[in-house]
């Protein structure tokens, strides 16, 4: 099978298509010339998806923090090491919006300010939002923009700077730890215990298309489940299946599972 039809083949939209033959053509050439080259901020799923087509290739990916959500594909040549993916002359760029602690500004608050500044989603990563200030990622194209346009969020006036990739403040995770019995590993029921609404409810959210399993869309509430999962549900959240036990006298299945708040 050759890369346009396995392209064709792993893509389920045209965009898919699309952003994969652009990410493979980067990648090889940049191979091919021995040069470093980078692509646009991908989704978990992208970045799935990318790493299949590109499997058994000298890539990685980076979105600055570890654990990073939103990354980019990268190759670098022999001559140069990971390091140089944090230094200034690096794909990305790190930036600190500060504002007054009174305020009170969201993740949505910025992406949409962000996008309404006239940047792309590509070009941004995570971000970071903490009382009195903001850290996000951008590809390096974008900064010289921001600097100069990025001037608040709402009615929030900003104080913008680039800073160095390593001292961007990543707040804590906070997440709540659900322990509870389910009657099968079905995506319906596990989305049910994890965002505690019924399994009628968690039905409707899955068929209308507001769920992702593993990053990957699916609409099908009988679809099985294992440990290390990650569901997304539009509205709700997000849930990572992290153990699956014995069954109890009743036959009720014992899970584990992280809701991310």
């Amino acid at each position: 099978m050759d890369k346009r039809e396995q392209i064709a083949r792993m893509a389920q939209t045209k965009e898919d298509e699309m952003l994969l033959a652009r990410v493979y053509e980067r990648m090889t050439n940049a191979a091919a010339r021995s040069i470093p080259a980078s692509t646009c901020f991908l989704s978990k799923r992208e970045q799935m998806l990318a790493a299949e087509l590109l499997r058994g290739q000298d890539i990685r990916f980076y979105g600055g923090p570890p654990m990073a959500e939103r990354e980019i594909c990268c190759y670098l040549p022999d001559y140069l090491d990971e390091s140089w993916l944090e230094s200034e002359d690096g794909p990305i760029a790190a930036v600190r919006a500060s504002y007054f602690e009174g305020d009170t500004l969201t993740h949505r608050d910025f992406l949409g300010a962000l996008m309404g500044c006239g940047v792309k989603r590509e070009t941004i990563g995570d971000i970071y939002v903490a009382e009195g200030r903001c850290d996000f990622l951008v590809t390096r194209e974008v900064l010289p923009y921001l600097l100069q346009n990025f001037l608040s969020a709402g009615r929030t006036k900003l104080h913008v700077e680039r800073i160095v990739v390593p001292d961007v403040s990543v707040p804590e995770q906070k997440v709540r730890q659900i322990r509870d019995t389910v009657p099968s590993l079905r995506l319906d029921g596990i989305v049910s215990s994890g965002f505690s609404i019924s399994r009628g409810k968690a039905a409707e959210y899955i068929s209308a298309g507001k769920c992702e399993l593993n990053y990957a869309p699916c609409v099908k509430g009988d679809k099985q489940t294992a440990e290390g999962d990650v569901i997304t549900v539009r509205g709700l959240g997000k849930i990572r299946l992290d153990a699956v036990g014995g069954n109890t006298k009743k036959g009720r299945i014992c899970v584990e599972i992280t809701r991310f708040l």
